[in-house]
């Protein structure tokens, strides 16, 4: 906000909603695959439920299941930051992700996790935050 500019909301507090997390106070927990770990980066809460935000992590020694699904949601990104991961998408094939490969997961399409890295590490941010998973296979599968 510029000097001139003043605050149309008065009841907003903009610090309210500042959040800050560090990777050295990082705690990876438990969430939608079991062969992930989850690092919550807290915007869940200071969106009302639109964003959510995490680091996801390969869990040591745990291998992708594979399975087919899809995610009732508004938007899906994925950013890769360390390691390699390996996607099938219906109607695409298959997708390699590597450190730096960001990819945009539309809304409903079908895809599965066929291998990661060890030491796999990505960013994937969701809008809303909660969301549905559905298994499901593509047609003549």
């Amino acid at each position: 906000m510029s000097p001139n500019q003043t605050r149309t909301d008065a009841a907003r507090d903009p610090a309210a909603e500042f959040v800050v997390t560090h990777a050295k106070d990082a705690q990876f927990d438990g969430g939608l695959r079991g062969f992930f770990e989850y690092r919550d980066l807290g915007m869940k809460p200071v969106t009302d439920g639109r964003i959510q935000a995490h680091v996801i992590r390969a869990k040591p020694g745990d291998a992708a299941s594979g399975e087919w699904h899809y995610h009732v949601l508004d938007f899906q990104m994925v950013y890769v930051l360390k390691g390699w991961v390996r996607f099938e998408y219906d109607g695409v094939g298959e997708v390699l992700l590597e450190a730096g490969s960001c990819v945009n997961q539309p809304p409903g399409i079908l895809h599965r996790e066929i291998e990661h890295s060890q030491d796999l590490e990505l960013l994937e941010i969701t809008s809303p935050a909660e969301f549905e998973t559905v298994a499901a296979k593509p047609e003549g599968r």
